[in-house]
Protein backbone atom coordinates (compact mmCIF):
# COMPACT_ATOMS: atom_id res chain seq x y z
CA UNK A 1 0.00 0.00 0.00
CA UNK A 2 1.09 3.57 -0.83
CA UNK A 3 2.02 6.29 1.40
CA UNK A 4 -1.35 7.78 2.69
CA UNK A 5 0.15 10.99 1.82
CA UNK A 6 1.18 10.59 -1.49
CA UNK A 7 -2.70 9.27 -1.73
CA UNK A 8 -3.78 13.00 -0.59
CA UNK A 9 -1.22 14.65 -2.36
CA UNK A 10 -2.55 13.18 -5.77
CA UNK A 11 -5.95 13.49 -4.48
CA UNK A 12 -5.23 17.42 -3.84
CA UNK A 13 -4.30 17.87 -7.35
CA UNK A 14 -6.64 16.28 -8.70
CA UNK A 15 -9.68 18.77 -7.53
CA UNK A 16 -6.65 22.26 -7.93
CA UNK A 17 -6.93 20.38 -12.03
CA UNK A 18 -10.88 20.53 -11.82
CA UNK A 19 -11.06 23.97 -10.14
CA UNK A 20 -8.11 25.63 -12.42
CA UNK A 21 -8.79 23.50 -16.34
CA UNK A 22 -11.23 26.03 -17.33
CA UNK A 23 -9.19 29.52 -16.79
CA UNK A 24 -5.78 27.20 -18.28
CA UNK A 25 -7.85 26.46 -21.10
CA UNK A 26 -9.00 29.99 -21.60
CA UNK A 27 -5.13 30.94 -21.40
CA UNK A 28 -4.26 28.71 -23.72
CA UNK A 29 -5.94 29.45 -26.19
CA UNK A 30 -4.82 32.88 -25.90
CA UNK A 31 -1.50 31.65 -26.22
CA UNK A 32 -2.13 29.30 -29.30
CA UNK A 33 -3.75 32.16 -31.26
CA UNK A 34 -1.27 33.46 -33.58
CA UNK A 35 -3.41 36.16 -34.73
CA UNK A 36 -3.49 38.07 -31.94
CA UNK A 37 -0.72 40.39 -30.85
CA UNK A 38 2.26 39.17 -29.65
CA UNK A 39 2.28 41.44 -26.25
CA UNK A 40 -1.49 39.87 -25.69
CA UNK A 41 -0.20 36.35 -26.01
CA UNK A 42 3.09 36.76 -23.70
CA UNK A 43 0.68 38.36 -21.12
CA UNK A 44 -1.42 35.22 -21.12
CA UNK A 45 1.82 33.30 -21.23
CA UNK A 46 2.63 34.77 -17.65
CA UNK A 47 -0.46 34.46 -16.27
CA UNK A 48 -0.08 30.75 -17.04
CA UNK A 49 3.20 30.88 -15.55
CA UNK A 50 1.90 32.14 -12.18
CA UNK A 51 -0.75 29.39 -12.02
CA UNK A 52 -0.06 26.76 -8.97
CA UNK A 53 1.96 23.77 -10.67
CA UNK A 54 -0.42 21.35 -9.27
CA UNK A 55 -3.35 22.67 -11.34
CA UNK A 56 -1.30 21.62 -14.42
CA UNK A 57 -3.11 17.92 -15.74
CA UNK A 58 0.28 16.74 -16.05
CA UNK A 59 1.27 16.76 -12.43
CA UNK A 60 -1.44 14.22 -11.75
CA UNK A 61 -0.84 10.58 -11.25
CA UNK A 62 -3.14 7.45 -12.06
CA UNK A 63 -2.89 5.28 -8.90
CA UNK A 64 -4.60 1.98 -7.85
CA UNK A 65 -8.26 2.41 -6.23
CA UNK A 66 -7.53 0.03 -3.80
CA UNK A 67 -4.14 0.12 -2.78
CA UNK A 68 -2.57 3.32 -4.17
CA UNK A 69 0.19 1.93 -5.97
CA UNK A 70 1.24 4.74 -9.06
CA UNK A 71 3.05 2.17 -11.40
CA UNK A 72 1.04 -0.69 -13.81
CA UNK A 73 -2.67 1.05 -13.32
CA UNK A 74 -5.00 0.13 -15.85
CA UNK A 75 -6.96 2.99 -16.62
CA UNK A 76 -10.44 1.00 -17.78
CA UNK A 77 -10.31 -0.41 -13.90
CA UNK A 78 -8.38 2.26 -11.95
CA UNK A 79 -6.74 -0.81 -10.54
CA UNK A 80 -3.15 -2.01 -10.38
CA UNK A 81 -2.01 -5.21 -12.28
CA UNK A 82 -1.71 -6.65 -9.23
CA UNK A 83 -4.90 -6.51 -7.58
CA UNK A 84 -6.34 -6.42 -11.16
CA UNK A 85 -5.12 -10.04 -11.32
CA UNK A 86 -6.50 -10.97 -7.62
CA UNK A 87 -9.80 -9.77 -8.21
CA UNK A 88 -10.20 -11.42 -11.69
CA UNK A 89 -9.04 -14.91 -10.24
CA UNK A 90 -11.43 -14.69 -7.63
CA UNK A 91 -14.24 -13.20 -10.08
CA UNK A 92 -15.45 -10.47 -8.78
CA UNK A 93 -14.97 -8.53 -12.33
CA UNK A 94 -17.38 -8.94 -14.45
CA UNK A 95 -16.44 -10.70 -17.84
CA UNK A 96 -13.59 -11.21 -16.48
CA UNK A 97 -11.83 -15.21 -16.83
CA UNK A 98 -8.63 -16.70 -16.36
CA UNK A 99 -6.66 -17.26 -19.23
CA UNK A 100 -5.36 -20.91 -19.55
CA UNK A 101 -4.50 -22.92 -22.95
Amino acid sequence: MAKLSSINKNNNRAEKIKKAAGKRAKLKAIVMDRELSFEDRLAATIKLSEMPRNSSKVRHRNRCELTGRARGTYRKFKLSRIKLRELGSFGRIPGMTKASW
